[in-house]
């Protein structure tokens, strides 16, 4: 993806990543907030970015404002959680103080 500079009135020159798409519309100043144009203060260059980095990078991009969550994205704890689908586990027991035991296979492991 193309590094671009960018030049503000306040606080001077920075790069930013961008699409080419994106090339000529200006940027906020990551200082200030300002808009600040696209300048021409060196010639464009590609940054040498590796698939998975680039991967990474528009992830994270994506991600920024509204992070994805398992729960926004309908994906619980799976088909046979009791707490996610409301079916009690036959494995596990609750006593009344509401503590959980485990009377058949596995006692050994800490329920979620």
């Amino acid at each position: 993806m193309p590094t671009y500079e960018y030049l503000c009135a306040d606080c001077g020159p920075f790069t930013e990543i961008r699409p080419m798409a994106e090339s000529d519309l200006g940027h906020d100043c990551p200082h200030c907030g300002g808009e600040a144009p696209r300048a021409y203060l060196t010639a464009p260059y590609m940054s040498g970015l590796s698939a998975e980095r680039r991967l990474a990078h528009a992830t994270n991009e994506r991600s920024a404002h509204a992070p994805a969550t398992s729960a926004s994205l309908g994906k619980g704890h799976g088909a046979g959680c009791s707490c996610c689908s409301g079916k009690s586990s036959r494995l596990t027991r609750r006593n009344k103080d509401g503590s959980k035991s485990f009377p058949t296979s596995r006692p050994w492991m800490i329920s979620h």
